[in-house]
């Protein structure tokens, strides 16, 4: 059966002069005499606008002067959240319909002044404003004046004494010198030959860093003192290619701060991991007057003993 609702829709399409359209909407207007805002397309077709832009911007719109539109305000309104909300404001005020300034009251406070235009467009080109209904607010509460005292005198003002200026240091710390490159302390032709290979290979093992001839002649020496210091070419290969930046933009500065970074230290001799000798220790000794245990490398007497034997004599 037929509800009353769609008893009077099908009515109203009958109403429609013309052929309806097959498809899309079809709009069924009745003429508003009360209660009623007039939007332009400009506004509600806006292609730079999201729908949320767009019926905030028709609410506040349709809010007489005066009315409270802040993101509190709104947010107490709508479901959407204050981030939908403010991020919505922005499209408004980058578009030119919201503008919002500091503005100071006659008692000296400052306020936020929001002003929606409902055209950008005649506000560019400098046309007519029509007026618009205010909301009423309530009367302000009058005070009795109270009889201000007359200043006291302001009293003589002492020069203050000049100070040098104070530097302030700078928040931004200085940049840390570049470390140099590691030099080997001999670089022979064979160890500069086993160097040039290694840095031309790693891009076999990581794509992304090719180097140049120049490259590869300037950063031998760096891997030369690796090689000298008894460091294995896969060592020295995985500390130059692992965790690389992604992209990187500068593979030779990145295999230069490496290979200055990560510098192994010299292997050690035998001699150096020989065990430590700790020096022998003092034995025991019993002492001959008091029986006491003291520590001396020849038996006798204790301290004690001694002193005494030193007193009688």
């Amino acid at each position: 059966m037929a509800t009353q609702h769609d008893i009077a829709l099908t009515r109203a399409l009958n109403g429609i002069p013309g052929p309806l359209p097959p498809s899309g909407v079809i709009h069924v207007s009745f003429p508003h005499a009360s209660r009623f805002t007039i939007v332009g397309n400009h506004l509600a077709q806006h292609d730079g606008l999201s729908l949320t832009a767009i019926g905030i911007g028709v609410h506040i719109q349709s809010l007489p002067a005066g009315s409270q539109v802040g993101i509190k305000a709104l947010t107490a309104r709508f479901a959407e959240g204050e981030t939908t909300i403010a991020a919505a404001l922005r499209e408004l005020e980058t578009h030119g319909y919201l503008y919002r300034t500091r503005a100071r009251l006659a008692n000296g406070r400052l306020t936020t002044r929001t002003v929606f235009c409902d055209q950008p467009s005649a506000l560019l080109r400098g046309g007519a404003v029509a007026p618009v209904a205010v909301a009423v607010a309530p009367r302000p509460v009058m005070t009795p004046v109270v009889p201000v005292p007359p200043p006291a005198p302001e009293p003589t003002p002492v020069p203050e004494e000049e100070h040098p200026p104070v530097r302030v240091p700078s928040r931004i710390a200085p940049k840390p010198p570049r470390r140099p490159l590691p030099q080997p302390r001999e670089l022979t032709p064979e160890l500069h030959r086993a160097a040039s290979v290694l840095l031309a290979d790693l891009r076999r093992h990581a794509p992304e860093l090719v180097l140049s001839e120049d490259d590869v002649e300037e950063l031998a020496p760096g891997a030369a003192a690796w090689l000298e210091r008894g460091a294995h070419p896969d060592a020295v290969r995985h500390a130059l290619t692992a965790e690389l930046p992604q992209p990187p933009k500068y593979p030779a500065k990145i295999v230069r701060h490496r290979l200055a970074a990560l510098l192994p230290p010299p292997l050690p001799g035998s001699s150096d991991l020989a065990p430590v000798r700790r020096p022998p220790a003092t034995p025991f000794q019993t002492c001959e007057g008091c029986d006491r245990a003291f520590r001396s490398p020849d038996p006798g007497h204790c301290r004690d003993c001694r002193g005494q034997y030193w007193e009688a004599a």
